[in-house]
């Protein structure tokens, strides 16, 4: 069944991507690069949630990944490929290192140092004028022959990520990520080593987010110490949470729905601080399993027998 939905899942990717190529350079070819991007980084969120910790140092890494990037082009003037992907290689290293360290610590104590770390990065990009200080770097530009394909090809390395992410959640090592996140001490009594355990999820998350900070840097072609403050975090918590965190499609679903009405809203004047916070509160108080638990009742209810039906829509 996982095999089928990945299936379903990588030809609905595929078709988006070539949809979206149609779009040309305009408006609706950002919004579909910013919800890619949004996906990628709340589903990353979710990942390291599978070992029961909520990871705001994600803005941290995502920042690492665009300056690699950055610099990668702008400074060593590296092959494109090269730069793009050392943006989620030099995300992993030093998130290898962080996370040894600070996956000793868990629940809030750990999400307090993910906060600490991601402003501590930011100022650190202020303040070094090699990285462009307060106005970070610019020029950071792909290939021409890829420029036209940018917004199918941010799609397809995005929805691959995310479906790796899947891949890894439902196989065994997904399932050791789960039994820890549900007990550490049973976990780690049939052998589990559990700090590396944590460790290497929290690597795997970083790569991928550091990837999606790549990305970033060449969508934008400007990057600057304001793009990865914890605002970054927060607004992927809120896609997170709107969208759903108990189902691998709610962080999708959650990105597309806040940005496209975020967009709406903007045109409004509604600030954009604003309409997170009362998302996720909203969220908090009328979807509890998000958008994608809201679909999932819809259909559990629609293949129920008759009598079952009135039962479950009692339960809603």
């Amino acid at each position: 069944m996982a095999n089928q939905k990945f299936f379903v899942c990588c030809v609905a990717v595929l078709a988006i991507a070539v949809a979206s190529h149609f779009f040309g350079a305009g408006y609706g070819a950002k919004l579909m690069i910013w919800i890619a991007l949004a996906a990628l980084v709340a589903s990353t969120l979710r990942f390291v949630m599978l070992i029961g910790e909520l990871n705001f140092a994600t803005a941290a890494f995502y920042g690492i990944g665009a300056y690699t990037a950055g610099v990668a082009t702008t400074m060593l003037e590296w092959p494109f490929i090269v730069s793009f992907l050392a943006g989620g290689v030099v995300a992993a290293l030093i998130s290898t290192v962080f996370g040894f360290i600070t996956l000793r610590t868990k629940g809030p104590y750990f999400l307090l140092i993910g906060f600490a770390f991601a402003e501590v990065m930011r100022i650190i990009y202020t303040k070094m004028d090699w990285l462009g200080g307060n106005s970070g770097l610019i020029g950071i530009f792909v290939p021409e022959a890829l420029d036209v394909y940018l917004t199918p090809f941010v799609i397809l390395v995005s929805g691959s990520l995310i479906g790796i992410l899947y891949l890894i959640e439902v196989s065994n090592v997904g399932k050791i990520f789960t039994a820890i996140k549900d007990n550490e001490g049973v976990a780690r009594s049939v052998g589990i080593r559990v700090h590396l355990s944590k460790v290497a999820c929290f690597v795997i998350a970083s790569f991928a987010v550091g990837i999606a900070g790549s990305l970033h840097a060449y969508t934008n072609n400007v990057i600057s110490p304001g793009d990865f403050g914890f605002l970054l975090s927060t607004f992927a918590l809120a896609y997170l949470k709107v969208g759903g965190e108990e189902h691998p499609l709610g962080p999708i679903l959650g990105a597309a729905l806040l940005i496209l009405l975020n967009a709406l809203a903007l045109d409004s004047g509604l600030n954009e601080h604003i309409f997170y916070g009362a998302a996720i509160v909203a969220a908090m108080l009328l979807l509890p399993k998000g958008v994608a638990g809201l679909v999932g009742r819809w259909f559990t209810a629609d293949r129920c027998e008759p009598g079952v039906k009135v039962v479950a829509r009692r339960a809603q």
